[in-house]
């Protein structure tokens, strides 16, 4: 069994009121996603993000970008996979997530029981997720794909108690998604609400692509920023949005 090590982290960070940076590669985009790497390697330690996430909504496959990024960098590679075939024991952690705003069996449990005995015996670390989609003012692939109704964004009593009730049902994190791409970003009030609802970490992305936005969505209440698409087109970026966070 691997250390806890990726928990340990986010929960230090946590007692400490700093947010952490993660970036989330999409397996899909190999060459983007290794260029995006190649960015991060003469990057002082400060201009670098905390976390690795490596998943997506369509993606078949991720072990060959996660061997390339753990060959390339020591930053924590955390799977944050969109189907079972996403899953390696390469990773550092695994997000087991359950989709909460979602009718779908097999996004509640189902595909959590395809890869539980191969997850076990690999000894990852597990972090227990629930996940919850927030509208983003758009059509993202991640709603698509999991046909799930997203909340709106401005509902911050109902979403904070569907995290509380992951909480209660002994999940180690609550993420708030608006999708890759979204136009808007989760609000800071809706964020603050469910932040104050819980005690285990929250994690916060989608429609993140402006320092001011990841710096507003720290200062709300997220313990983890995921930002993925914007950084996927300007990986040149990173180091400025890592700093900034980290200065802050």
């Amino acid at each position: 069994m691997k250390p806890h090590i990726v928990y340990h982290t986010i929960l230090e960070a946590q007692a400490k009121r700093k947010t952490l940076l993660a970036v989330l590669l999409d397996p899909d985009k190999v060459d983007m996603s290794q260029e995006l790497i190649m960015h991060l390697l003469h990057a002082e330690p400060i201009a670098r993000p905390d976390l690795i996430f490596i998943g997506g909504s369509t993606a078949s496959s991720s072990e060959s970008l996660v061997r390339f990024i753990k060959h390339h960098t020591t930053i924590p590679v955390v799977l944050f996979p969109g189907n079972p075939k996403q899953f390696t024991p390469q990773a550092d952690a695994l997000l087991f997530l359950s989709l909460l705003n979602s009718t779908n069996h097999e996004l509640l449990i189902g595909q959590h029981i395809q890869v539980a005995q191969q997850v076990h015996q690999s000894g990852i670390e597990v972090l227990p997720m629930g996940y919850i989609l927030v509208d983003g003012g758009n059509q993202t692939s991640v709603v698509q794909v999991t046909h799930a109704t997203p909340f709106a964004n401005t509902d911050g009593a109902q979403i904070a108690q569907y995290a509380l009730a992951a909480q209660l049902l002994g999940k180690q994190l609550v993420y708030l998604e608006a999708g890759s791409g979204a136009r808007t970003p989760i609000p800071p009030s809706t964020i603050q609400h469910v932040r104050k609802t819980l005690s285990i970490p929250l994690i916060v992305g989608g429609g993140i692509d402006t320092i001011e936005r990841m710096q507003t969505a720290a200062a709300a209440g997220a313990d983890v920023v995921v930002i993925g698409n914007y950084f996927e087109h300007n990986p040149q970026m990173i180091p400025h949005f890592a700093k900034a966070l980290h200065q802050s």
